[in-house]
């Protein structure tokens, strides 16, 4: 993440000592677990101190298994609050915006989250998330809902550095974890409805929350579809000015939407493993490798005498026994799968074929940095394609989310990264695709945080998190395509070479409603200020605007195909084909009606001061139930 300015001038606080606060401090001293987070700060939890003090149960509080902390409440409420924002296309920062299936979206992930409910709702296939860890320095988002049109600049990350959206967590705050589980857990909640019914969600964490992390999703996903806990081996040296114990690991948490249907697919077999089969007496089954022939413990028909090709015969100690019964290992020497040495006078092993073994492994939970990179790896692979310049202070490296992508994806899944900071997600998925030719897609959410002004990252055009990630995408998509390009010609093929993967995105940004504020609150307005908003669209919106909102709504995915047609002199936006129509334009009457109707669409909509007059509106729906009765018409 970029660095942010922070006020480090020392100043008065001009009052006298808090003596509660020291008197918490030194009862935490005697029992901790006697201190907790209130609603303004750190309290006793008095019940607890007087049970310390006492040699009988004291009754207080119910007892319960489950985790508390103030505003869980209100998180709760937050998470189910509804939005009238919206998202506004951003074709000057997309790449093939036409035919991309790719999303990069920049905004607040909570507001997001709540607008892509009904588009993405059970459709999204994996997760993965890297929030603020709460170290003490980190940002946690604090989410207000009744700020005023001004505030909105701020909350999009347009007007001020520190924008409102995200403030520092330090560790002597009296809700230090209290905050971050408050961000976190309305952004789980939601999260979990976009899963599919065999979905799965990666959440990378320290251990600084990551106890509290596990009860939460124990809560929202439920304890029973928890899968595993893996660690990550994030350094690759120990750090020597570590205060106690060098901290070479991260967590990933993981769990799923159902246990019962979720399936881990094997790692690829890594040609380390596959090195270990040869083929010396050229076999026609192909490489194989040696196994053991014989095992413990004695069997009545375990010991015999087995004679090799030299005629050597051999047996086991009487407290061991040969694995097979005579009849099958006779027959098994007598198909070549045994082997006795180069000079057949060797003890007899099995021979286990390459091609019969299982064509993958089972990932377990040590992820070491050999095998998934660490983070030195990460920056270099960002500064890479930045000219060796140092953007990102802790990217995540592009193996770990492949390994993930792995055992979790296959053919045409939605990824989902709603904490996006440098795009490693994006270039994961992309990398991924161009080496097993799969059509994973991405959708990226990120708040467009401010960049220090007198950081060499704005010198460099780059003004927040979002100007950076996205370039990182174009970036890393067309270094991938051109070692794509090359490969074919160093193979021969690049006169037949057409390279049919996705290395575009759409880019889309949160902002309120496009529709004046009369649409939602008509009971806030009298008569003479009604007649200010002929149109209820507010001036500054354009028609793939009105589209962009109208697909949110109708549940539509942000990825499908749009494509433009005139029809009587008008612009007409198609998505999927037929599957939803629209026309903004004005003086839409009954003629325009009848041709719109030949192309039988599913759904149809326009603006509401679009039509002549009321009477063209009423002929415009009638004539369209006539000639188009499959089509369902609405209005904005």
């Amino acid at each position: 993440m970029t660095n942010r300015q922070e006020d480090k001038v020392d100043r008065l606080d001009l009052i006298t000592r808090d003596l509660v606060d020291e008197n918490i401090t030194k009862i935490s001293s005697l029992f901790p677990h006697c201190v907790t987070e209130g609603a303004d700060g750190k309290i006793i939890d008095f019940d607890l101190l007087k049970q310390e003090l006492s040699r009988h149960v004291i009754e207080g509080n119910k007892e319960r298994y489950r985790l508390e902390w103030p505003g869980k409440k209100e998180a709760i409420v937050t998470a189910n609050l509804p939005t009238t924002k919206t998202l506004r296309p951003v074709r000057e920062d997309s790449v093939d915006f036409d035919t991309t299936e790719n999303i990069y979206i920049e905004g607040d992930n909570l507001e997001v989250l709540k607008l892509l409910q009904e588009s993405y709702l059970g459709k999204i296939k994996m997760i993965y998330i890297d929030p603020p860890y709460n170290t003490g320095k980190d940002f946690v988002y604090k989410d207000n809902f009744s700020k005023d049109a001004n505030d909105e600049l701020l909350e999009s990350g347009q007007k001020d550095e520190y924008n409102q959206r995200l403030v520092v967590n330090p560790e002597t705050a009296g809700r230090y974890h209290s905050d971050w589980l408050t961000m976190m857990y309305p952004r789980l909640k939601l999260a979990r409805n976009l899963l599919t019914d065999d979905g799965v969600i990666f959440i990378s964490i320290d251990d600084n929350e990551v106890h509290n992390l596990r009860k939460m999703c124990d809560e929202l996903f439920g304890e029973i579809n928890f899968i595993a806990s893996i660690i990550w081996e994030k350094i690759h040296s120990t750090k020597n000015d570590a205060k106690h114990i060098s901290d070479n690991t991260e967590f990933i948490l993981l769990y799923c939407k159902s246990t019962e249907i979720v399936n881990i697919e094997l790692l690829p077999r890594s040609e380390k493993m596959n090195n270990r089969y040869q083929n010396p007496d050229n076999d026609p089954r192909g490489p194989w490798s040696s196994g053991d022939l014989v095992a413990n413990e004695t069997r009545t028909d375990g010991n015999y005498i087995v004679t090799g090709p030299t005629g050597k015969e051999f047996t086991v100690p009487g407290d061991k026994h040969w694995v097979y019964k005579k009849d099958n290992l006779l027959k098994m020497i007598e198909e070549g799968r045994i082997w006795f040495g180069k000079n057949g006078d060797a003890f007899p092993r099995k021979k286990r074929y390459l091609s019969e073994v299982q064509q993958g492994k089972k990932a377990d939970t040590l992820w070491k940095c050999q095998c998934v990179g660490h983070n030195q790896e990460a920056k270099q692979e960002v500064k890479k394609l930045f000219n060796e310049k140092n953007y990102f202070q802790t990217p995540k490296p592009v193996r770990l989310i492949i390994e993930q992508l792995l055992i979790c994806t296959k053919e045409n899944d939605i990824i989902l990264d709603f904490f996006s900071g440098s795009a490693t997600t994006a270039h994961a998925v992309i990398q991924q695709n161009a080496i097993d030719n799969k059509k994973r897609k991405f959708i990226l959410v990120q708040l467009p945080e401010l960049i220090e002004k007198e950081s060499e990252t704005i010198n460099d055009g780059f003004h927040n998190i979002c100007d950076l990630g996205k370039e990182r995408i174009r970036r890393a998509a067309n270094k991938i395509k051109e070692e794509k390009i090359q490969k074919a010609k160093n193979d021969g093929l690049f006169a037949d070479f057409k390279d049919t993967q996705d290395f575009g995105f759409r880019v889309f940004r949160l902002s309120d409603s496009n529709m004046q504020d009369v649409y939602y609150k008509p009971n806030d307005y009298t008569q003479n200020k009604l007649d200010l908003f002929a149109d209820n669209v507010k001036p500054d919106r354009t028609a793939e605007d009105l589209l962009v909102q109208v697909m949110l709504d109708w549940g539509l995915a942000l990825s499908l195909k749009i494509e433009t047609k005139t029809i009587s002199s008008k612009t007409v936006y198609f998505v999927a084909e037929n599957s939803l129509v629209a026309c903004f334009e004005k003086d839409i009457d009954e003629s325009f009606a009848k041709e719109i109707a030949k192309e039988k669409p599913l759904r149809i909509v326009f603006k509401d001061s679009s039509f002549k007059d009321d009477t063209a509106k009423s002929n415009v729906r009638q004539l369209l139930k006539q000639l188009s009765p499959n089509t369902e018409m609405k209005v904005i």
